[in-house]
């Protein structure tokens, strides 16, 4: 596979091992295995970038390095590198401050042996009793003519060039939107553009998660109800939408909740109706709007996530229980309507405020990193 950040990394490689560098990436599983990880670098901000498989490597690579193994002793006697200090580590470094343990634990190996499942080597090894971890040694010594050659310092050196990357796509996302903020009301045009293309089916989820509650906010914001426990002592209250955690975490939460109706949202990217039905049985069949990254019609949407669950599931009555706690769909073209009504209503320089702060949240922009904060417990024994 070649992208466009495919020459930076050959461009490491041949400072680092200079005519053998394309023997050495040919003959390396796990240079390969970045190549593959990296090709989002140069897409912009709005291009998917996960950190946690790049950073289980690098931490581990790091130990290895800065323990001595690249010039000398031997690997296979090392006690290990502890889990605490390889998780601290990892939250140390740029977009790592909320990563949690999978990629250590399991992600990181799963995912390389799909992309190569004839390797006999796994990247992370640990002990599960000690709580200790290692790099694969064998996939950091490389053979080429006779010639050995350990990748693990132009590993790290890819890592970081990805991630300078990122950051620099990430930092130019958000002196966008700073610069939109500033804009005068004439200009008004630009900014309905910019937040328009955020909302496009290849943005990175993160992005797409935070414009969908940008708009939805404020668009529900609006909004007053009257409730109480009697006819004749009513409270008057706006809708309020908030967001519950962090962007496409994969901690099991519910992305938005509305009070005080109570509503729940789930932001997606899936149209697997087994995704959609997990989301129902978190919450205990508890009814769900689901915000769906798609520009199908929504009566699409619904009749195909149907048609999924007869498949799945055959019994008429568990899928029509399920389609039951499909409280409302709201897909691309609805999220436009809604933005376009908000900004009728003179919301649009609070839509993007909303984008703004949400996304420097998101990204770290700015954001200082607490050393040692333990806010993930160590992975059971």
């Amino acid at each position: 596979m070649e992208h466009a950040f495919t020459p930076k990394i050959m461009e490491i490689l041949g400072k680092e091992f200079d005519k053998a560098a394309k023997d050495v990436y040919q003959s390396s599983p796990l240079l390969q295995y970045l190549n593959i990880k990296t090709r989002s670098a140069a897409h912009g901000s709005k291009a998917r970038g996960a950190f946690a498989n790049h950073y289980a490597v690098y931490v581990l690579v790091e130990d290895y390095i800065n323990k001595g193994y690249l010039k000398k002793g031997d690997y296979s006697n090392y006690e290990g590198a502890r889990f605490t200090d390889l998780f601290r580590r990892q939250r140390e470094l740029p977009f790592g401050a909320k990563l949690q343990n999978h990629a250590l634990n399991s992600r990181m190996n799963d995912e390389f042996k799909k992309y190569f499942p004839t390797c006999s080597f796994i990247p992370i090894m640990r002990n599960v009793a000690t709580n200790r971890y290692w790099i694969n040694e064998n996939l950091l010594r490389i053979e080429v003519a006779d010639k050995k050659y350990n990748i693990a310092p132009a590993i790290l050196r890819i890592i970081d060039a990805y991630v300078a990357a990122k950051r620099d796509a990430f930092e130019t996302f958000i002196a966008a939107c700073e610069q939109l903020q500033s804009l005068k009301a004439a200009d008004a045009a630009k900014v309905q553009e910019f937040i328009k293309k955020l909302l496009q089916p290849n943005v990175d989820a993160r992005v797409f998660e935070i414009a969908s509650f940008g708009i939805l906010r404020h668009f529900y914001g609006g909004t007053v109800i009257y409730w109480g426990w009697t006819e004749n002592d009513l409270n008057e209250e706006y809708l309020t939408l908030y967001k519950t955690g962090r962007t496409n975490a994969n901690d099991g939460g519910i992305d938005f909740v509305m009070r005080p109706l109570g509503r729940f949202f789930q932001v997606t990217e899936a149209t697997d109706v087994r995704k959609f039905f997990l989301d129902i049985d978190k919450v205990q069949k508890y009814p769900i709007t689901f915000v769906i990254k798609s520009e199908l019609p929504i009566p699409d949407l619904r009749t195909r996530m149907k048609e999924q669950a007869k498949e799945a599931y055959g019994i008429e009555e568990i899928v029509d229980r399920y389609m039951e706690c499909v409280e409302e769909i709201i897909n691309i073209p609805m999220l436009l309507e809604r933005f376009d009504e908000s900004i009728k209503a003179g919301k649009l320089n609070d839509v993007l405020n909303e984008i703004v702060v949400h996304s420097k949240i998101e990204f770290h922009y700015h954001e200082p990193i607490e050393v040692g904060q333990e806010t993930e417990e160590e992975p059971s024994l």
